[in-house]
């Protein structure tokens, strides 16, 4: 097997340099009505600084700038949670952030981001390229781009997450997990995930676990090629709409991923529901498919110990209200 990009080292180096700037999020036991699951244990990352796990992997890469880059400032793309990490990683190292956000991304995230005091510049994206308007606007520049996912300092960071979780298995007195779900979208999170467990618990299965219609990831892992959305598909998980697993991202999930899960729609929302009324907790859809495929019972885990990652809270008031009424 060729090298990868980022080992399991990068995600503990990664931990030391979070440690006292991320937030250690919660991770609750949880009961789900009919489970098979023998426990589940949810990661609250939708309670992370920026409201999501994204914090995790932008800190991770603008930390390690030397001072000149500093200087110069980051310029990244996102529909929302990535930009909003980004801006609050920048605010905290006092560096410049410039995020390229697409003109119909949820009122929430463009108000955050602006106010972690980054720039946002907006494209229309049915019909420009965020990638190569930030391109272009890093080198006017001379900034330094941060891939939301294709970065390797982005997957260690994100990796953070799982390291966190099975750290805090300890206390609760239980094993380690047998199985992981991970919400994906362009597979920094669940990449990043599995080379953490790869340290620290090898026997841990991970899942990535995507919106139906965006399951590029999960149909690649059973083809064994890369493989793209269909065009026109639709799907309220903002946060998970990328188009093909990334050049990064896929020769780690291809390599440690046990598979991927769909989940519809329906599911998603019924998933936000149960996370407000039972564990309190505002999830955004992208950030509940994890719990939605552990809620519906898609897999493969009977009578186990399941984690479930609740990556993002970042939701539009107007469709959380939809969704919850």
């Amino acid at each position: 097997m060729s090298a990868l990009s980022v080992s399991p080292e990068d995600v503990l180096a990664a931990a030391s340099r979070l440690a006292g700037h991320a937030r250690v999020t919660p991770l609750l036991p949880v009961s789900l009505p009919e489970s098979r699951f023998a426990s589940v244990f949810v990661k609250c990352e939708n309670l992370q600084i920026g409201g999501a796990f994204k914090f995790r992997g932008a800190y991770n890469r603008l930390s390690q700038l030397d001072s000149q880059a500093r200087a110069r400032g980051v310029v990244a793309w996102s529909s929302g949670n990535h930009a909003q990490g980004v801006a609050a990683a920048g605010r905290l190292l006092g560096i410049r952030t410039a995020i390229v956000m697409p003109r119909d991304a949820p009122a929430i995230k463009v108000e955050n981001t602006r106010a972690f005091g980054a720039e946002v510049r907006f494209y229309d994206r049915h019909t420009e390229s965020r990638e190569d308007i930030a391109r272009a606007l890093a080198a006017e520049r001379g900034a330094t781009l941060v891939p939301s996912y294709d970065d390797p300092d982005v997957i260690a960071g994100q990796g953070t997450t799982a390291l966190e979780l099975h750290e805090q298995l300890a206390p609760l007195e239980t094993d380690a997990l047998d199985v992981l779900l991970v919400p994906c979208g362009g597979g920094g999170l669940v990449g990043g995930c599995a080379l953490a467990l790869q340290a620290v618990s090898p026997h841990t299965r991970v899942y990535a676990v995507e919106p139906a219609g965006f399951d590029d990831t999960t149909r690649s892992l059973v083809s064994g090629e890369r493989e793209k959305t269909a065009p026109g598909a639709t799907s309220i998980c903002d946060a998970l709409l990328a188009p093909t697993p990334g050049d990064l991202t896929w020769p780690i999930n291809r390599r440690y991923l046990s598979g991927g899960i769909a989940v519809s729609d329906d599911h998603v929302r019924a998933a936000m529901r149960f996370a407000w009324r039972e564990l309190k907790l505002v999830v955004e859809p992208g950030g509940a498919v994890a719990l939605a495929a552990a809620l519906h019972g898609l897999a493969d885990c009977d009578g186990g110990r399941i984690g479930v990652v609740l990556s993002g809270g970042n939701v539009d008031a107007g469709l959380y209200r939809h969704v919850l009424e």
